[in-house]
């Protein structure tokens, strides 16, 4: 494995008053008021999600979960956000590319 193996590819974007962000290697999505909330949801979500698929009650289906991708919109949209940040287009804070580490414990969250 490499180490770029354990960063998981996001976006968000701000529409309307929501943002929203999404995990690409996770097809995992969330949605919030800010953009630090969003992206706090979002990295609760892939916790949750890895707890549930390494140790949880669908460890069974680790393999499928493990390497279920995003619809192909999502992807396209996380690479033109690339190519826009590249290329300076994106500078009005509306859209943001971030990575997340994937855990390397997975650590069950308790709600409450």
């Amino acid at each position: 494995m490499k180490p770029n193996d354990l960063l998981l590819r996001c976006y968000a974007n701000k529409e309307g008053n929501q943002w929203q962000a999404f995990c690409i290697d996770f097809g995992l999505a969330a949605q919030g008021d800010t953009f630090k909330e969003v992206k706090e949801k979002l990295n609760a979500m892939i916790r949750e999600y890895l707890y549930d698929a390494l140790v949880g009650e669908d460890k069974v289906y680790a393999d499928q979960l493990l390497k279920r991708k995003a619809p192909f919109k999502q992807i396209a949209t996380y690479y033109y956000y690339v190519a826009m940040y590249r290329s300076g287009v994106f500078k009005n804070g509306l859209h943001k590319l971030f990575k997340e580490a994937m855990p390397l414990v997975p650590q069950h969250l308790t709600h409450g």
